[in-house]
């Protein structure tokens, strides 16, 4: 029988689409996101690739929809249900400020304090009442939020990690009265401890969730009007999938869908390619994305902070964004001082070179001046500009205030922007104990391969891996990305005073839940994995350990034992006389769909053909170079490539600084090796 499947990630600047075809062939498509509604975006990138959405038997989705909606503020208008004596926690926070140093920044929580209601009731943190719910104070909250016109509820009482009963009860009255399903119940999204963490996750949960349940409503009836009978599967931030039915309820978890695509992705290219240790570094038309990949498994967080005071502190790829993207803008600000983002041209009015109406000088501009990118090979370019007029853009904005060359200017743009970049990688590596020397970087995202050689280079990776379609590589992710669901338990006690049968309990209850979910989409699935893992500590400390638990029936010393070697592999000491306390037990189910064939990314027919295009004018290093010019998908298997050079394909451009030379290898990567 034919399966038909494509992989949609839909990007700040562009909507990239994956398809495989019955017979394994693939098919791409690359088209500007229309912001407005992204559904149209979808439906264009599914038509460019030749197909319908009747023909289509499997549809899985990443979206930025969330992300931006938070990063953005643009959020549905939530009212909040709470402890008496604590509406403010979510404004209080942790005593942190938005600037280190400064007494400046201000901040605006989630929720309006007008908005933040309070009502009796109290449990301790072992769970017991100590207050009784005032249930008519629920209703009557519940009313007066409904008539200030608040579209989503939060119901956030203390210490409901330990004891929901107070927190269901209330849910139950507040949905007899609401009238719509946007209602979220702290405990049953994180039943982990700290309040305000907690809290500010189930904001963000509610505030989120009519955004993306009438984004995703709206595009499964556009797909269904257009012929499409299959239920979407959507990115979750964790790496894995959730059915579209169930994706509204636990919206937040979405919120890093579009960077964890790329991530699954380039995990998935690694496995194929032989190799265990990655930073990804997608750098697309907005922002850059960076992550670790240690031992072939990308490193997932629970703590998350989108921006400043709004933690989400559920299982999410950890990834670390800066502002700079190929539409981010450089100029001089108020005081005079060169700046690169964050600011963004996005996709319209976009870069000078797209002719889209954009005035103001970005790094894809400068990329232009200098000779990286081909101005006749330009994607979304709606009336074609001159090179001279970007040059023009440059002299002005720039060169003149800083008595720079037009090539000093547009190199200086790059330079900033790969020492941002930079400082993200630093942040994934460095500060957590790992020598980038130690992995390659894996270099993705329209704009990623062109900056790649450079940065590794300002870094010390002596190794850069371009995949086959490094302009699509996260709607590759979509295509490879497991079925996935986290599960999280607060106990929050010393190992001493736990029983091992609580633990098993806990996690076989866990493990049962997510099954169920996993279950329900079995046709998509070759095998289940089940990993179960306790996060730890020494009595008195702040910072949590988390240790992996093989069995579910682990015995208490067993566990202590498996924390100490973890605790000393991370920081080399021992604290024999230390109590250990265990504060969360976790679960991860994963439903591991079919393998896709990553050597289908490249038509056979065309490879090993004339890969030598031409020459060009290349300005590297502070001077002119004669750059070769070569068509990627052309380069057989074992080809080498010395800089200076281009390497041009559809979606994306990769730049070879001097000193750097790349090899093909047996799935189509191009393998640089950097000099220093």
């Amino acid at each position: 029988m034919s399966h038909i499947t494509a992989g949609i990630d839909v990007g700040g600047t562009f909507t990239d689409l994956l398809l495989q075809d019955a017979e394994g062939r693939v098919r791409l498509a690359k088209v500007p996101t229309t912001t407005a509604n992204q559904a149209d975006g979808v439906l264009a990138a599914i038509a460019a690739a030749g197909s319908s959405p009747a023909e289509l038997d499997l549809i899985i989705h990443g979206t930025t929809a969330t992300t931006n909606a938070v990063l953005e503020r643009k959020l549905s208008r939530v009212g909040l249900i709470t402890t008496a004596g604590f509406r403010d926690v979510l404004e209080l926070g942790r005593r942190t400020r938005p600037h280190p140093y400064g007494l400046k920044g201000t901040f605006e929580p989630l929720v309006p304090r007008e908005w933040r209601r309070e009502v009796a009731e109290r449990m301790d943190a072992r769970g017991a009442a100590v207050t009784p719910l005032d249930e008519e104070a629920v209703a009557r909250e519940v009313r007066a939020l409904l008539a200030e016109g608040c579209e989503a509820l939060v119901v956030h009482f203390l210490h409901a990690y330990a004891n929901p009963a107070h927190e269901r009860r209330a849910g139950e009255i507040a949905r007899a009265i609401w009238p719509n399903d946007y209602v979220t119940l702290g405990h049953e999204l994180l039943s982990e401890f700290r309040e305000y963490e907690r809290g500010t996750t189930a904001a963000v949960n509610a505030a989120v969730q009519p955004i993306l349940d009438r984004y995703i409503t709206r595009l499964q009836a556009q797909l269904a009007a257009q012929g499409h009978r299959r239920e979407l599967l959507v990115m979750n931030g964790n790496g894995g999938t959730v059915p579209a039915r169930l994706v509204a309820r636990e919206a937040a978890k979405t919120v890093m869908s579009g960077p964890a695509s790329g991530v699954m992705a380039a995990a998935a290219t690694l496995a194929q390619s032989g190799l265990r240790n990655a930073i990804t570094y997608d750098m697309g038309g907005t922002s850059t994305d960076v992550a670790l990949i240690a031992g072939g498994v990308p490193e997932v967080s629970a703590e998350l902070s989108i921006a400043y005071g709004l933690p989400i502190h559920l299982p999410m790829v950890d990834v670390r964004t800066v502002g700079a993207g190929g539409g981010s803008i450089a100029g001089l600000d108020r005081a005079g001082m060169f700046r690169v983002g964050p600011e963004s041209a996005g996709s319209l009015p976009g870069p000078i070179c797209f002719g889209r109406g954009g005035t103001r000088p970005t790094i894809t501009d400068a990329n232009l001046v200098l000779g990286r990118l081909d101005p006749a090979r330009l994607l979304a370019v709606r009336d074609a500009v001159p090179v001279e007029a970007v040059r023009a853009a440059f002299a002005a904005q720039i060169g003149a205030p800083l008595g720079m060359s037009v090539e000093q200017a547009a190199e200086a743009t790059l330079r900033l922007a790969n020492v941002h970049m930079a400082g993200a990688i630093r942040m994934v590596s460095l500060s957590r104990g790992h020598d980038p020397r130690d992995f390659c970087l894996f270099a993705f995202g329209g704009a990623g391969p062109l900056h790649a050689v450079a940065l590794a280079r300002e870094i010390g990776i002596p190794m850069v891996l371009v995949p086959a379609r490094p302009g699509l590589t996260n709607a590759l992710g979509c295509l490879v990305a497991d079925l996935r669901q986290d599960a999280v338990n607060t106990l929050n006690r010393g190992l001493d005073d736990i029983s091992a049968e609580e633990i098993t309990e806990t996690l076989t209850a866990q493990r049962d839940r997510a099954l169920a979910v996993v279950a329900a989409d079995s046709a998509e699935i070759e095998r289940t994995e089940v990993l179960h893992a306790a996060d730890m500590q020494f009595r008195g400390q702040t910072h949590l350990i988390r240790v992996a638990l093989p069995r579910i029936d682990m015995t208490r010393p067993e566990i202590q034992a498996a924390f100490e070697a973890a605790y000393f592999a991370r920081f080399q000491v021992q604290l024999p006389e230390v109590r250990a306390v265990l504060v969360n037990l976790t679960t991860t189910v994963i439903g591991r769909r079919r393998a896709f064939p990553l050597s289908a990314l490249l038509d056979p027919a065309e490879r090993g053909g004339e890969a030598r295009v031409g020459e060009r004018d290349l300005y590297a290093e502070g001077s002119w170079h004669r750059a070769t010019v070569w068509q990627r998908e052309r380069l057989a298997e074992g080809a080498r490539i010395a800089g200076p050079a281009i390497i041009q394909q559809a979606d994306a451009t990769t730049v070879l600084e001097p000193r750097s030379e790349a090899v093909v290898d047996a799935i189509g990567n191009l393998r640089i090796t950097v000099l220093p």
